[in-house]
């Protein structure tokens, strides 16, 4: 065994080799940008070293700058983690030639396994079961028309070197052709630096199946089971979990067969991901295989007792794995979810910024929680805006479901927008708790699974203003301490008034909504006229700082966090925020942008697709924005005309500034 160990990544994954390679006794070596000088990953880490600015095309993906660290550093070995350099050849072969171990498979196997269209071919010759398609050399638009036309519609356009749903299109029409072949081109160069598509029939309601299998070099391979992934929205994964749902015996045997057919067909060595598409009847495709451990490993782990990180440091140094097929058995149901700084509301557009509070529930034998980062971190543009991975295990599926509800309910995630409340409704969803979902189950629930934003209850609203009574009375007091006269009356909260009901009035916004509360104050609490009747309300702050809250009788704990005149609230795993009216604030504010389209994040402007004056449809593509490594696309808001575009193909935006002028037509 190595004595040392460099890990080419950051964030969550870091972290989790960081753990296995301690309990090893290795010695770790950390990297980071200049956007990550103080990550977790860094503090864990034995040591750590500079690499670069902070986009990762200039920091963690520059192979020779890992290349000289790891040379300075004295480290034996490189583990890539999970992104694109655990798939990259290139990295793969300098590795071995600077005398280092990489911690992966054979550069043959990535080299057979990095094209999509390479991997149908190899899979056909092995006898593994493919999706009827095109996955041939020649890439004009033609030759992709004519093989469109042959496989039939719906049809999927996928990036041959790609993944996570980068530069993928469904396309259910000719007429959609020929503009999800030049956006899929355009984002798989831009992500994975190769155009190249295959063509594949679309199946309607499948079931995305992956099979966990391992190899070692003395010729060893197993399969730890099977994962079901089909919970997803633009195509990547939001919920995993192992077992599948009603797999049959016989179709996990015959799939752990197929994809252990596939590995031994590649000289495949180390861990690796064989994904197939499920289809109503039971039969099943090859998709692609991922060369590398995948984010959802946890459940595997989980179900198995097993240590995928440790197995891969052991089979890396050369030792044999450390079980046989028939040693392996699973052991209830785990469940990860993946939860994001993204916002459901708006089609799960990233959400960037300071994670100004974050709470997870305690670890413990049934929930592991996976993170790479702390409160006070930064949620930025340049990397994956994945906040944790909550894992739940028990002894069976439904029971799995209601411990995943309750930690959810525990998440507290304040600064930046969330996934949380969309992961606690799938996870309470009817059909997704009876195992009846394919991978198109968001699109198919959209409405239950994103409602429209309710107004805030009258819990919430109680909530907030018992908050703030509560922070005054203690800042009076410490006030209070800190004068010369302690007892004068300018230091009380009592609210008292002469000859007058001692009570006062709090105002708050609601998204637009002015909502009033009267507060009489009472000697045991408080009186709050609601606009949805009374309620009778008294607390306290505990040691740790949470509200402790008894609303006509009944007991909460909550957590609000103020920032300025904005307080978020959560509690019972809601959230909600408020902003809290200043009659002395400055009334006169900047006019919001009349007429105009606005960016809803930072980014690059990758292409514009209309002119100065075109007429539009409403929903009619305007501009192309690439941010956190996906491509998003800005739509007319209803019909009209574009008077001016701001920015050309290739400027950097920040988050609302305007790209155009835009004019609705009368009654759009």
């Amino acid at each position: 065994m190595f004595d040392s160990l460099l890990i080419a990544n950051r964030g969550e994954i870091a972290c989790r080799i960081i753990r296995s390679a301690r309990q090893l006794g290795l010695r770790t070596i950390a990297v980071y940008s200049d956007a990550d000088r103080n990550a977790r990953h860094v503090a864990l880490a034995d040591e750590a070293w500079h690499i670069g600015p902070a986009p990762a095309a200039q920091s963690y993906l520059r192979a020779d700058n890992l290349l000289e660290v790891a040379k300075k550093s004295g480290a034996e070995a490189i583990h890539p983690g999970y992104g694109f350099l655990a798939e990259n050849a290139d990295f793969a072969a300098a590795c071995a030639a600077a005398g280092l171990v990489f911690v992966g498979p054979p550069v043959e196997a990535i080299q057979a396994m990095g094209s999509k269209s390479a991997a149908k071919k190899i899979m056909q010759q092995a006898k593994v079961p493919l999706v009827p398609g095109y996955h041939g050399d020649a890439q004009d638009l033609e030759t992709l028309r004519k093989a469109a036309e042959d496989t039939g519609f719906p049809l999927l356009v996928k990036a041959s070197a790609g993944g996570g749903g980068k530069g993928m299109r469904v396309v259910r029409t000719p007429d959609e052709l020929d503009a999800a072949i030049e956006g899929a081109k355009r984002e798989a160069a831009s992500s994975f630096g190769n155009d190249h598509l295959l063509l594949e029939r679309y199946l309607e309601k499948p079931r995305h199946v992956e099979i966990q299998v391992f190899a070692d070099t003395q010729d060893n391979i197993l399969h730890l089971f099977e994962r079901d992934c089909s919970v997803q929205r633009r195509h990547q994964k939001v919920l995993e979990e192992a077992p599948a749902p009603g797999l049959s015996d016989t179709l996990r045997q015959t799939m752990g067969a197929a994809a252990i057919t596939a590995a031994r067909a590649i000289g495949y060595v180390g861990a690796g991901t064989v994904e197939f598409l499920l289809d109503t009847d039971g039969s099943f495709y090859f998709m692609e295989m991922n060369t590398r451990l995948q984010v959802e490993h946890p459940v595997t782990e989980m179900i198995t007792g097993q240590d995928l990180v440790d197995w891969q440091l052991q089979v890396a140094s050369g030792q044999p794995l450390p079980c046989r097929q028939e040693e392996l058995a699973i052991n209830g149901h785990a469940i990860e979810a993946r939860i994001y700084a993204e916002d459901p509301q708006r089609e799960f557009l990233p959400s960037i910024g300071l994670l100004q509070h974050l709470h997870f529930p305690t670890e413990n034998a049934r929930l592991r929680i996976d993170t790479g980062v702390r409160q006070g971190d930064e949620v930025s543009i340049h990397y994956d805006p994945m906040i944790a991975k909550l894992i739940v295990w028990a002894e069976d599926r439904p029971a799995a479901l209601r411990h995943l509800r309750r930690a959810l309910e525990q998440v507290e995630v304040v600064g930046v927008a969330t996934n949380v409340s969309f992961l606690a409704a799938v996870a309470g969803q009817r059909e997704f708790a009876a195992g009846n979902f394919d991978t198109g189950f968001i699109e198919q629930h959209h409405e239950e699974l994103i409602p429209a934003p309710a107004p805030v209850s009258a819990q919430m609203l109680a909530l907030a203003c018992l908050n703030l009574l509560l922070q005054r009375d203690a800042e009076a007091k410490q006030n209070a301490l800190n004068s010369a006269d302690p007892h004068a009356p300018w230091h009380q909260t009592s609210g008292w008034r002469l000859n007058s009901d001692n009570h006062h009035v709090l105002v708050f916004s609601d998204d637009e909504t002015d909502l009033q509360v009267t507060v009489h104050y009472r000697p045991q609490g408080y009186l709050f006229e609601l606009p949805s009747g009374t309620v009778e309300v008294a607390g306290r702050f505990n040691a740790a700082g949470r509200l402790l809250a008894t609303i006509d009788g009944q007991q909460l704990e909550a957590q609000v966090i103020r920032q300025g005149l904005e307080l978020t609230l959560l509690c019972n795993g809601q959230t909600h925020k408020l902003v809290l009216h200043d009659p002395y604030a400055d009334a006169f504010g900047q006019e919001d942008l009349v007429g105009g389209v606005t960016a809803p994040m930072p980014g690059k402007i990758v292409a514009v697709l209309v002119k100065d004056g075109a007429q539009v449809k409403r929903g009619t593509p305007l501009v192309i924005l690439e941010a956190m490594k996906m491509e998003h696309t800005i739509s007319a808001p209803s019909d009209g005309r574009v008077t001016q575009m701001n920015y050309q193909a290739g400027a950097l935006v920040d988050d609302g500034a305007p790209l155009l002028i835009f004019e609705a037509d009368e009654g759009s």
